[in-house]
């Protein structure tokens, strides 16, 4: 039998595997995807959730690049809040609590729907790799598929391995077995490998719980959701989260299985994520805090299960459930699985190009955990980017990569290239220096045009967008323009504890103070309100809100903007291939070692690098006659 000849082949079918195999696909690339589990694509494996501080954002860039995390998101959502709404607008983040079972089922209707998409479930084994390119991969049953390109996406799978109490369980996630031999044959091919490790609670019986005892916390009401598609919505009925927090007697409890908890026992010796860390973790860093916050997330929308966020573990799963009891509301909890610890492999991320292909291994590219990362967002990140640049180095295309001043997708891979990893890393929006650029509510401005040129954002999405930008700009030239007597707004001005009108003022005026938001003044101005019927209901408060952060942070972002063209001169400064740093005595030993290593591609890059100084880039810059 003769088999296809793909141009890219995606291994894995978590999160990274199912944005880089669509995007691929759907930019026109003959792909495989293959996964150990075709029942489990795009696993929600710790807490069912997408978004949140600064992960949001990248849901929304992947949704305007033309990904799906965003769509699915939205579909499976049984609740959405916008974080950070007391912040300014460059802190907002979008968060929905998924139903993970339809999160998962969502994924595999797209995957099994999509043009040039072929799916095969086996494990890989092994990579085809001649004269340092790689040709293809040989499966667990011994198939050989040849291809352009490979993805790999193998999330905690690679040699994972997983911790409750002195137990040892081989595996990629509970129930599910570990990929093998990937990790030593890349070893042997001399990329650099290191160990992480990440954890997950327990899973609770929703029946057994003492709701009268927790704290209730609803989502948002209101038009805020991921997907700039307008027609993409949930069907889902909304369930609540709930808050509760352990005590010093719980904290005792936890405490008496230390002696046997695999993090202080020394079988663990991998670094975990500093940002969520275990439960016993926080006892021995904050040790003088009396208790914790915990939230219990519902699984889905008609399940009993429950997770148990802020109480992740490794101990033993009696002491687990001891001091579970101890909880408020959870007195009388029964118990779905314990939590458990995960080791696994990750190469080090400074191997790989902007465009995640391997410096090693010419055609090869990995996405996801495999690159030290954490967190669904920034694996599906990873992935759609890895599926596009698979793409057009198979067609012989131009590469696509984005720049720090243009998306936290930039931020991300450029910190992963350019930094390495020495932890799990995840995003947050202080790694950011141009955050009100990277705004929540302008993916689709940002993003959408650069996708659309290369053939993945469809007509659609441009169209919306085209229609976007000129309602917005149609209803700040109104508010521009038009003038609001006293007698029309100082009742909402006086109510609102802000000085009134002693004379007539433009209505932009108006809406820049802070006290007043641009939804206030649309009832009481009867032509803005006229002149707001034109737009279409299913995106008024889209369209709208970014109509008011425009008007209200117009000099912050102009001022952001001018930061940004500044430093960007420094990343048209190509220095890839130009320098032999280990001759250059005049930069530090660190400088050296670190630019021979990475060989950025430009003087910006350089100066990110951690151990390269300002002065060793003037070096440079003096030896490139600038």
């Amino acid at each position: 039998m003769m088999l296809p000849f793909y141009d890219v082949i995606v291994v894995g079918g978590g999160h990274a595997g199912c944005e880089a195999a669509a995007a691929a696909a759907n930019l026109g690339s003959k792909t495989l995807l293959i996964t150990m589990d075709m029942g489990k694509y795009a696993q929600m494996s710790c807490n069912p959730a997408i978004g949140g501080i600064a992960k949001g954002q990248i849901v929304r860039e992947i949704d305007a690049l033309g990904g799906y995390t965003g769509i699915i998101a939205d579909r499976s959502s049984i609740q959405f809040r916008m974080l950070n709404r007391s912040k300014g607008p460059a802190m907002w983040s979008p968060r929905v609590q998924s139903d993970r079972f339809r999160f998962s089922e969502y994924w595999r209707t797209v995957l099994e729907n999509t043009d040039n998409l072929d799916l095969w479930q086996d494990a890989v084994v092994h990579l085809l790799i001649e004269d340092g390119q790689v040709k293809g991969v040989k499966t667990q049953i011994g198939v050989e598929f040849k291809s352009k390109t490979v993805i790999l996406t193998n999330g905690t799978f690679l040699n994972g391995l997983m911790h409750i109490g002195q137990s040892k369980m081989e595996g990629g996630r509970i129930g599910e077995s570990a990929s093998y031999f990937i990790s030593d044959q890349l070893a042997e091919a001399g990329f650099t490998t290191g160990r992480l490790k990440t954890g997950t609670p327990v899973r609770i019986d929703g029946r057994t719980i003492d709701f009268s005892k927790l704290t209730e916390q609803k989502g948002d009401e209101g038009h805020y959701k991921f997907s700039y598609l307008p027609d993409v919505k949930s069907e889902l009925k909304s369930r609540s989260c709930w808050i509760t927090y352990t005590s010093p007697e719980v904290h005792a409890a936890l405490e008496e299985g230390f002696e046997e908890s695999p993090m202080y026992d020394g079988t663990i010796q991998s670094t975990g994520p500093r940002y969520c860390p275990s439960i016993e973790s926080k006892l021995v860093t904050f040790a003088a805090k009396q208790q914790h916050q915990l939230f219990l997330e519902p699984e889905g929308e008609k399940t009993n299960e429950y997770y148990l966020n802020g109480f992740s573990s490794s101990l033993p799963w009696q002491v687990q459930y001891k001091a579970l009891r101890l909880v408020p509301g959870l007195e009388n909890v029964k118990i779905y699985r314990p939590g458990y610890a995960i080791e696994y492999d990750y190469f080090d991320p400074t191997q790989l190009y902007h465009t995640l292909e391997t410096k090693n291994i010419k055609n090869l590219y990995f996405g996801g955990q495999i690159n030290g990362t954490t967190g669904y967002e920034e694996a599906a990140a990873q992935g759609l980017i890895c599926g596009i640049n698979a793409h057009l180095k198979a067609q012989g295309e131009p590469e696509f990569t984005l720049g720090r001043e243009e998306a936290y997708i930039g931020v991300l891979i450029d910190d992963l290239v350019t930094k390495g990893v020495d932890e799990p890393y995840r995003m947050f929006t202080s790694r950011a220096e141009y955050r009100i650029l990277l705004r929540q509510d302008d993916a689709d401005v940002r993003l959408t045009p650069k996708s659309f040129r290369i053939g993945l954002a469809s007509q659609q999405r441009m169209d919306l967008l085209d229609e976007k930008l000129k309602l917005r700009d149609d209803i700040i030239d109104f508010v521009s323009k038009f003038s609001i007597k006293p007698q029309y707004i100082n009742t909402l001005l006086e109510s609102k504890n802000t000085s009134p009108l002693k004379q007539g003022l433009k209505l932009k005026d108006v809406i820049s103070r802070p006290q007043i938001s641009i939804f206030d003044v649309i009832e009481p101005v009867v032509p803005f309100q006229k002149m707001l019927e034109i737009i279409p209901q299913n995106r008024f408060e889209e369209i709208v809100v970014s109509a008011e952060i425009l008007i209200k942070y117009a000099g912050y972002i102009e001022r952001e903007k001018l930061m940004a063209e500044k430093f960007k001169r420094l990343e048209n400064i190509n220095i890839e291939d130009k320098f032999d740093y280990e001759k250059i005595h005049t930069i530090s030993t660190e400088a050296r070692q670190k630019l021979a290593r990475i060989n950025p591609k430009t003087i910006g890059q350089a100066s990110r690098i951690s151990g390269v100084n300002p002065s060793d880039i003037n070096v440079l810059l003096v030896m490139l006659g600038r």
